[in-house]
């Protein structure tokens, strides 16, 4: 699918966010720039959460929502010497949350084995995003 704005990606994002569940897990995949973060801040709006910033430097931001939601940002796990024991100490609690990891591709199956590709080729300023299911959960998922 065709997103050609910030506006669209965060309506793509609404429209994912009421399809997500407690335990779900999405995985952001695609370059610098193009609309991991505005696509979760669509998702974030879904469950009354207002200012949504990139956790690049935090690695992982907890919003107090109903759902519970963690925007995670995987990147500078994936830098570091031990990724899956730094995934490991940040204890998540991802099976009482909906859990958003941008850069995750290698290690959202370290925290569900039933999880959601969310994939953004940035083709200048049009995007094409496209899901990928694993598990039952995701099989043949499209919105």
């Amino acid at each position: 699918m065709k997103v050609n704005s910030p506006e669209e990606m965060q309506a793509l994002g609404r429209r994912l966010g009421a399809e997500l569940k407690v335990g779900d897990v999405v995985a952001l995949i695609g370059p610098l720039g193009a609309g991991k973060t505005e696509l979760t801040k669509g998702i974030a709006a879904q469950f009354g959460i207002e200012e949504v910033t990139s956790p690049t430097f935090v690695i992982a931001r907890s919003y107090k929502s109903q759902p519970p939601l963690i925007h995670m940002d995987a990147y500078r796990l994936l830098a570091g010497a031990n990724p899956l024991l730094e995934l490991e100490d940040l204890d998540l609690n991802a099976e009482n949350a909906i859990t958003i990891i941008e850069w995750g591709g290698e290690l959202v199956d370290h925290i569900s084995s039933d999880f959601l590709e969310v994939h953004i080729n940035r083709d200048s300023e049009i995007r094409e995003v496209s899901f990928v299911g694993h598990g039952p959960r995701w099989q043949g998922f499209s919105i």
